[in-house]
């Protein structure tokens, strides 16, 4: 989603993933390293991270990236994250069988990512 803010000058462009498949804290941890970074720090500090959370932030950022150029006509050079935060979400339950006829919960977390980009102001 890409809009323009009356109040400011620059143009957002906004992405969000949802429904994936890990725990908002482990995505957080990830998130907090690339909030308020410019564009081509954060694809190395990405790209770099040890963490299986920073490849599916690294796919979000580049789409954004990529819409932001397509679409709008901006340098990505001149890209920052403006504001990034994880949201939890659904818990999807499953019953594993365990041993005499008993059952065991297991419970899968999700969680959805939303990363703003904007362009420094020059």
């Amino acid at each position: 989603m890409i809009k323009k803010n009356s109040n400011t000058s620059g143009i957002e462009v906004k992405v969000l993933a949802q429904h994936l498949f890990m725990s908002v804290f482990k995505a957080q941890r990830v998130i907090d390293q690339i909030r308020g970074r410019s564009y081509e720090e954060t694809l190395m500090i990405l790209e770099l991270m040890p963490y299986r959370a920073s490849y599916p932030i690294l796919k979000l950022v580049y789409s954004a990236a990529a819409n932001a150029s397509h679409n709008m006509g901006l340098n990505e050079a001149d890209l920052f994250i403006s504001k990034a935060e994880v949201n939890r979400g659904v818990i999807v339950k499953k019953l594993r069988p365990r041993a005499r006829g008993r059952s065991y919960a297991i419970r899968k977390r999700t969680c959805h990512i939303t990363i703003v980009l904007k362009e420094k102001s020059k």
